[in-house]
This record gives C-alpha cells, sequence and structure tokens, in this order.
C-alpha cells in the first residue's frame, strides 16, 4: 500500500471531520484510531486519517503517540505528512500544537512548515495571522471559555511562538492571493531568517486550494480540515464529489451522548428535547463516580425500547468553572470522560450499533473503550461529521462531533441518516 496522503490527528472528531473533507475532495480514504495493527486491511485506499488521543495530555506523550503513527504513514509510502489540528487551534502555552510540530519537522528534515487552521466553509478564516470564529476573533469567541483548552489570544502567531522551538513568521493574503509560488518564496525567505513554522492567512476556499499546492512540495503540513480540502483537490484524479453513499441499514436500538458544554451542543440538546427522552446527568455525581453512570443505564433501560434517548452531562461555563474549583481542571474532565466511556459499553451491551456523540474528548474515551479499530466513511450529517461504520469487528454506525459543530437539531438529523 502506498498512501497519496497520511495524517496524524490530535482527537477523534477531529479525524472524521478531515477524513470526511478528504473524502468529499476525491481521495478515498479510512480513518484508524491509533497506529493501526499490522492485520488491519485498507485495500484501494488513498489516504490515512491517524486518530489519536493527544490534544490535551502532556506534550512528552503527544509528541510520542504523534512519532509512532508517522512512522507507520511513512513506512507506507504516505507522499505528504498532515498534522491535523483544531480549526480554533485548541491548545496551552504548553503544547500540544508547538512540541508535535517541532517533532514531526525534525522527522521529516523540513527547515520550516506551513500552518492554518482555516477553513471558510466552517466559519473559521485566518487574517494577518489573527484567527476568527464566524466573524469573531477566536479570543471573543465561546472558545475563550473552554474548559481544558480557554483560547484567549487571537494571533496564531503569539500562540504558536509559546509552544515551539523556533520563531513563527506569517504568509500573508497578498502572497495567497499571488499563488502557490509566492507562498512557496515566502515560506523560504523565513526559513533563512530562522522561523520553523508560518501561519499561512486564508479567507476563502481558493485559498485553501493554494496553500494546498504549495504544502505538497514539502514532506509536511500543519492545519485543520481546510488544509486537507487543499491537498485533497491537488491530489485528487477526479472532481470533489458532493456525497458519499449512505450505508446499509443497521437498525436496532439508538443513543446519543453528550459531554461537550459548548454552546452549541446545550442548543442541540435542549431541542432535542422535543424528540427524544434527555437524561441531564449532575456534572458533580458523574465528577465523584456518586451513582450517574447507574443512573444512565437505568434511564437507557427504561426508554431505548421507545426509541432513541440522549445522555448529557453538559453544563455552562460557570458551572464547569465552579467543578474546576472543587475538583481541579484536568481532573474532572478524565472522570467525566471515563464515566460516560462505561455509560458507552453499557449502551453496547443493552443492543445499542447506533450512537452519536457529542464533545471530542468524550468521542475518544467512548471510542477508545469500545475498542473500535477504524472507520469508513458514509454521507455528512453536517460540515465536518460524518456518519460512521466501524470496521475490523462488531457493525456499528456512529457519528463523533466536535462541541462547537451541527445545527440546532443535529442529534435528530445524525440517527435520521443512522437508520
Amino acid at each position: 500500500m502506498t498512501l497519496r496522503l497520511g495524517a496524524i490527528a490530535d482527537d477523534y472528531t477531529g479525524a472524521s471531520d478531515l477524513a470526511n473533507t478528504l473524502t468529499r475532495n476525491g481521495l478515498r480514504t479510512v480513518q484508524t484510531i491509533g497506529v493501526p495493527a499490522d492485520g488491519l486491511e485498507l485495500p484501494g485506499v488513498d489516504a490515512v486519517v491517524v486518530a489519536l488521543k493527544s490534544r490535551s495530555i502532556s506534550a512528552a506523550d503527544a509528541v510520542e503517540k504523534s512519532l509512532a503513527a508517522y512512522g507507520w504513514l511513512e513506512a507506507r509510502g504516505a507522499g505528504h505528512i498532515l498534522f491535523k489540528v483544531c480549526s480554533t487551534f485548541d491548545s496551552t502555552d504548553a503544547g500540544n500544537i508547538g512540541p508535535v510540530t517541532d517533532a514531526l519537522r525534525q522527522a521529516t528534515g523540513e527547515s520550516i512548515v506551513l500552518v492554518t487552521p482555516a477553513f471558510p466553509e466552517t466559519g473559521r478564516t485566518v487574517y494577518q495571522g489573527n484567527l476568527f470564529v464566524a466573524g469573531v476573533p477566536l479570543a471573543e469567541s465561546p472558545m475563550k471559555d473552554h474548559p481544558l483548552n480557554p483560547m484567549r489570544d487571537s494571533d496564531l502567531r503569539r500562540v504558536l511562538s509559546r509552544q515551539s522551538a523556533e520563531p513563527v513568521g506569517l504568509i500573508p493574503l497578498d502572497a495567497v492571493a499571488a499563488g502557490d509560488g509566492a507562498v512557496g518564496e515566502r515560506l523560504a525567505a523565513l526559513a533563512r531568517e530562522g522561523c520553523g513554522a508560518a501561519i499561512a492567512d486564508a479567507v476563502f476556499d481558493a485559498d485553501l486550494e493554494t496553500l494546498g499546492r504549495a504544502a505538497l512540495r514539502q514532506r509536511l503540513s500543519v492545519g485543520a480540515s481546510g488544509l486537507g480540502l487543499g491537498l485533497a483537490r491537488a491530489l485528487a484524479d477526479g472532481p470533489p464529489s458532493s456525497a458519499a453513499a449512505p450505508f446499509p441499514a443497521l437498525g436496532g436500538p439508538a443513543a446519543c451522548l453528550a459531554g461537550s458544554c459548548s454552546a452549541a451542543t446545550l442548543r442541540q440538546i435542549a431541542a432535542a428535547e422535543a424528540s427524544m427522552p434527555v437524561l441531564r446527568l449532575d456534572a458533580e455525581a458523574l465528577v465523584t463516580g456518586n451513582g450517574a453512570v447507574a443512573e444512565a443505564l437505568a434511564f437507557a433501560r427504561e426508554n431505548l425500547a421507545h426509541g432513541p434517548v440522549l445522555i448529557a452531562s453538559s453544563a455552562a461555563p460557570d458551572v464547569v468553572a465552579a467543578l474546576q474549583a472543587r475538583h481541579g481542571g484536568a481532573g474532572i474532565g478524565t472522570a467525566i470522560e471515563a464515566a460516560f466511556a462505561e455509560i458507552a459499553a453499557g449502551l453496547v451491551a443493552l443492543g445499542v450499533r447506533r450512537l452519536v456523540v457529542a464533545g471530542g474528548e468524550t468521542s475518544g474515551a467512548v471510542v477508545d473503550r469500545l475498542g473500535l479499530a477504524a472507520f469508513a466513511l458514509g454521507p455528512e450529517i453536517a460540515p465536518g461529521v460524518p456518519v460512521l461504520r466501524s470496521l475490523g469487528g462488531t457493525d456499528m454506525r456512529l457519528a463523533l462531533k466536535s462541541g462547537n459543530f451541527g445545527g440546532p437539531d443535529f442529534f435528530r438529523d445524525a440517527l435520521n441518516m443512522m437508520p
């Protein structure tokens, strides 16, 4: 197997987003969970997205996992490696975007790396190195209150410089507008100045296509799914595809889990109450292990025979802040993820084979607990969120959603596309 493109994603929902983008833009793509086992068959594949749960772990562990994924992709002839990060650049001053980028840059032998989280289709644009979310500067968007990685600086040069070993430069919009040749010249000039990375402006899809062509002249790039769009369009043989074919209907019980506390997910939970039973778990009980898992499974047993259910722990930012003050920031996230992983395992034991999960960290915990190895890509539910079919084990249908993605009726829409 020789891959046109290999990708290393720092969380599972982001990996699904990227795999969906690559598929829609002409590359036959499979998403794996971690570095695949040698026995996993991947015939007829142009691209593999290796999904890691490395966004919020220690920088050293993130580097180790990312280099292992790089070694697997390189051994399979990947012509280019994309380190896929969140389109809101989720990270802290300790990493992990900077440390992983530095390590992969050294592994590939590149002197400088093109970096952009821009994805105009989902409202993420970069201008003069500043990231905007739906037209609002990152530091003024709801991401400023993210419980694990609060983003309070919109200037990505400053953000990345604080986590990187080398200076970070800028590829301004006028250079991007001048074409991929001008982008390459700017990269070379910044490398001569000692920069190890360059934030690239992008406000339109055409900018992503330019950046994709420029990035392919090197072994490595860093970005969100928007850069994946540019890379795929430069690599694919045919025109973009509007939709992947639906999977065969699976039937049986279905459930939704929501561990994200994003504003979008909170609205989606409220909307779901009109179409399915919803259980709002007490976040304090999830953190302390005070019967929340048993409550959730009892609720599921009572209601699954009548249709889908939604189990949520999502809380408003002030509630999350109070929990962090009492239990510590990292501790509450880990405890809630572990609880949802156990709930998911219990749901599968009850016969659930169709599962919708909201929240990147929650999705990672659930997929790990269920032992799923890889996914094929199906139709798109919402921008960046495809239907997934598990490979190499129990046949399941899943949707793994980043907290901010999807419209108000996302849970209903997802279940309708997973018959």
